[in-house]
């Protein structure tokens, strides 16, 4: 096994209490999207990969309703997604974000969805998430605004088909 590898697989588990200090430091803009100077939406659930004692990746989740050509549903969304600095490029962030969609399958909704920068895209690409063609619309303190990061969406549920039309999230992004 190489230093980059972990075996067995990490536990993913439901944090109690989650501060992004604790994978982020002090970096006043760890996921780099304060450029788009939106407003963002905490997560309600967290999870993590602990090594040693020491929480070393972490994903959080919420539940949102949005609109896809006219159809109204729930979605779970996913972000907050990290590794710490040390740590990277040993595929935690593969384990955090898969084991993080396995909680996601017990919350209801069909899909997940997530915004990235589109640098990242390849790599949510490779975990089965779905980018969409279609400029996708969030709240924000303003009104709607467009999302000018990448939207991507996951299956949940078996067979579950992700609906043609635009998108409108009813909520701020997460």
């Amino acid at each position: 096994m190489s230093e980059h590898q972990y075996s067995p697989t990490p536990a993913v588990t439901r944090l109690e209490d989650y501060d992004n200090r604790e994978i982020f430091g002090d970096t006043p803009d760890p996921s780099r999207v304060a450029e788009w100077g939106l407003v963002w939406r905490l997560k309600d659930q967290h999870f993590g990969i602990r090594v040693d004692g020491r929480l070393v990746a972490h994903a959080g989740l919420v539940v949102l309703p949005v609109s896809v050509g006219g159809r109204r549903m729930d979605v779970v969304g996913l972000g907050g997604v990290g590794v710490v600095e040390d740590r990277r490029g040993r595929g935690l962030a593969r384990f955090v974000v898969s084991g993080t969609m396995e909680h996601a399958r017990r919350l209801g909704p069909e899909f997940a969805i997530l915004f990235c920068r589109p640098d990242v895209v390849g790599f949510y690409g490779r975990l089965g998430w779905h980018e969409m063609a279609d400029k996708v619309e969030v709240e924000q303190p303003d009104g709607p605004a467009v999302m000018p990061l990448r939207t991507m969406w996951f299956v949940l549920r078996k067979d579950a088909r992700w609906p043609e039309g635009p998108v409108s999230l009813h909520s701020r992004p997460m």
